[in-house]
């Protein structure tokens, strides 16, 4: 997978680039920022989605099942994790992801059902439901590649 690289820009709005994309995030007014992109929450939850559906678009083609369309809904909601009732660890705060999924086309109730399944199967979902392990390394400013 290619390495994506950020560059803060004015105040909070961030250049993303991975091999010939640039893509940009920033905060709401109200926030301090400028508005002029979704957060990085939003686009976190679009990537999210946007796997989901891919994935399920990938399925349903090779099963030949006829799948017309498929629209995601997410949110998340942060939650002290004491006032969890389904957690019980050592975590301070827990967050729930929630999707609603429409699968347009004349699919019967079996292929739903296998398609929600495999939707939770995607690879950003899995990222996020397994353990993940961040390695951090500071580097000078020289060290970062050139754009």
């Amino acid at each position: 997978m290619a390495k994506t690289i950020v560059h803060l820009e004015e105040g909070y709005r961030a250049r993303a680039t991975v091999r010939n994309h640039t893509f940009y995030a920033d905060e709401p007014t109200e926030a301090g920022g400028m508005d002029s992109a979704p957060t990085p929450m939003e686009m976190m939850l679009g990537a999210l989605g946007s796997c989901m559906a891919i994935t399920v678009k990938l399925y349903a083609d090779r099963k030949g099942w006829p799948l017309q369309g498929v629209e995601i809904a997410l949110d998340v909601e942060r939650f002290n994790a004491r006032d969890y009732p389904a957690y019980d660890g050592p975590a301070q705060f827990v967050h729930e992801l929630r999707d609603q999924i429409v699968f347009q086309g004349p699919l019967n109730d079996e292929q739903r059902a296998r398609l929600l399944e495999i939707a939770g199967k995607c690879p950003v979902h899995r990222v996020l439901e397994n353990p993940t392990f961040f390695v951090e390394e500071l580097l000078r400013a020289e060290a970062l590649p050139v754009e």
